[in-house]
């Protein structure tokens, strides 16, 4: 079975690693074309094509998915099967060409949390479990029939980062048993059914990211881990499309501003009615009075700075009752 991976992250470059793994055969990649970062601004290819580099695949770059003469490669490969991880849309004149058609790996249960990130919005909402499924891809953003699914179950304190390296684990094990059964023919698939209840997963916004201290604490808290890069109290995951960080602002004494991300923190009740008040012993804790409770901040990063722990924030920066957070 000749397959065509299309990918663009580490996610997607882990699931792809794997599946080599198992030895499947990947006759080609399709990536986007190579981007400029870091300080020199210099070209990089993504981690899809790092991979592909590696294991000597032939690796297509497209500036536009339509373009006929992509097409036409495309087509030359004569590929059974084209998989989809973490990816822009397909047009129908892509995903139609192979003969086995073409599947996506999705980060929930669908239909549930249908959208670009279903990661972040799962704890947002604070729900106590989410999955990964592997469907067919057809006209519509993740409505295809459905081949295969598994649960996770999710915690209060889960973060984003470690959901993201949990679903980039399983869905590795899950592609290829999706892979298997359908080179096998022994694939079942099921429409998705719609309910109700059915929440969407759009793209986060930069208005999203402000915390809004009138919202209940536990809210609060599934924003920020929602929205978390941190795997531990000392590890943070590169992707930080994936995980751009909760903020609000503090503001000194003197009236200058500083815009500080919060990464990880905790729900301490509490009786205090002051809204936006600061709690902290100008050592070991800093707790910020919500609508109905405290919120702890354990890990916090000031712009143009390194992420440090609270105790180490506070070892440099003693609060007031001068300062507010905004």
């Amino acid at each position: 079975m000749k397959i065509i991976f299309f990918g663009t992250p580490n996610f997607a470059a882990t699931n792809l690693k794997y599946l080599l793994e198992k030895e499947f055969e990947f006759v080609a990649i399709v990536t986007p074309p190579d981007s400029r970062k870091g300080r020199g601004k210099q070209l990089k290819p993504c981690a899809v094509k790092e991979v592909g580099i590696e294991n000597n695949i032939p690796v297509l770059q497209p500036l536009k998915l339509r373009d006929e003469e992509f097409i036409s490669e495309l087509k030359n490969y004569n590929a059974d099967l084209f998989v989809v991880v973490a990816f822009r849309m397909l047009p129908e004149k892509v995903w139609g060409i192979p003969k086995l058609g073409t599947i996506n790996l999705h980060t929930s249960l669908l239909p549930n949390y249908r959208g670009a990130a279903p990661i972040n919005w799962v704890l947002i909402n604070g729900e106590n479990q989410t999955g990964i499924t592997t469907f067919f891809i057809d006209n519509n953003i993740d409505s295809g029939e459905i081949i295969l699914q598994e649960k996770i179950e999710l915690t209060n304190n889960t973060t984003a980062a470690e959901l993201h390296n949990t679903l980039m684990i399983n869905g590795s094990k899950l592609l290829t048993n999706t892979l298997e059964i359908i080179r096998d023919g022994d694939a079942t698939i099921n429409a998705q059914i719609l309910t109700s209840e059915m929440r969407e997963a759009p793209k986060i916004t930069k208005e999203m990211l402000k915390i809004d201290w009138g919202r209940s604490a536990n809210d609060i808290h599934n924003l920020i881990r929602g929205l978390s890069p941190f795997l531990d109290s000392q590890t943070k995951l590169k992707d930080v499309a994936t995980c751009p960080s909760a903020f609000f602002i503090l503001q000194d004494e003197k009236g200058v501003q500083k815009r500080i991300k919060i990464h990880l923190s905790s729900v301490i009740k509490s009786d205090s009615k002051k809204l936006t008040s600061i709690k902290t012993d100008n050592k070991s804790y800093l707790n910020i009075v919500t609508s109905n409770n405290e919120i702890s901040i354990l890990n916090l990063q000031v712009e143009g700075k390194n992420s440090m722990s609270i105790q180490q924030f506070l070892q440099g920066n003693k609060i007031t009752n001068n300062h507010r957070v905004l």
